[in-house]
């Protein structure tokens, strides 16, 4: 019996060592679980902090587009203005043109309607 006791506390040691390893080895397991929903966590709030920077960056290059377009309307109508001003421009230097043209034309012919009138009346005063 005591052979037998004496077996059964040295299988009893070992089940004991055998428990306190496995008990050590699940102490580290769950450290290591642990540890792992930390860095879970950790890479959601990042995955979040992420997210909301995407949408943040979405929502700015949104309002860009819609500043860029309406930049683009004014600039489109600014243009149509400028061509419509160049146009009037463009008229009224071909009118002032013309006005220079029968100007010079209107002196040429007074200068030679005063020189007829000096001929004229240099010979009147001859007579």
């Amino acid at each position: 019996l005591q052979k037998e006791l004496l077996k059964y506390k040295q299988e009893a040691r070992n089940l004991q060592g055998i428990k306190d390893a496995l008990q050590q080895r699940l102490i580290q397991q769950d450290a290591s679980v642990l540890q792992l929903k930390q860095e879970l966590l950790r890479a959601n709030m990042d995955k979040e902090e992420l997210h909301n920077q995407n949408v943040d960056l979405q929502r700015k290059v949104e309002e860009r587009n819609r500043l860029l377009a309406e930049y683009k309307k004014e600039l489109g109508q600014k243009d149509r203005h400028l061509q419509q001003h160049q146009t009037k421009l463009d008229e009224i230097l071909r009118q002032l043109s013309e006005a220079n043209y029968q100007q010079v034309d209107l002196e040429r012919e007074l200068e030679h309607k005063e020189a007829l009138l000096a001929h004229c009346m240099k010979r009147e005063a001859e007579e």
